[in-house]
């Protein structure tokens, strides 16, 4: 999906997100989550895979993301992806930690044994819909 001009600046402006998933009894289960978009506009989160934000994607991947910025907030839905085996895993986290804790690109090669100490693993949402609220 194409972003319009302002929603891909707002969504390039921020980092800081709400990933919604589905619990398995259908409720929502939000958190704060870390993000960029990568080349083709989706957005990529690393997150612990032990966790039950990975779990409910297994299990059903149509997802929900809300950007916050005061009173005015860019809701997308999409579809996610589980990405767990490198080097895309590693690739993918070195771009999510240069902008979400910056300034630098780290190797890949160099956070491999943070990533699997931590059992890290990386959600990418391609968007289905999106909605900027003024």
């Amino acid at each position: 999906m194409a972003y319009t001009e302002d929603e891909r600046a707002f969504l390039e402006s921020h980092v800081w997100a709400v990933l919604a998933t589905g619990r398995r009894d259908g409720s929502p289960q939000q958190g704060m989550v870390g993000y960029t978009l990568d080349g083709e506009g989706r957005l990529l989160i690393s997150t612990r895979t032990p966790t039950a934000r990975w779990n409910n994607i297994e299990r059903n991947q149509r997802v929900s993301v809300t950007v916050p910025d005061g009173h005015v907030h860019l809701l997308l839905y999409g579809t996610a992806e589980l990405i767990a085996d490198d080097p895309e895993r590693a690739e993918r986290t070195a771009d999510i930690l240069a902008v979400v804790r910056g300034p630098e690109r780290p190797d890949p090669t160099s956070i491999l044994g943070w990533m699997n100490e931590e059992r890290r693993g990386v959600v990418r949402i391609t968007a289905t819909k999106v909605l900027l609220h003024h």
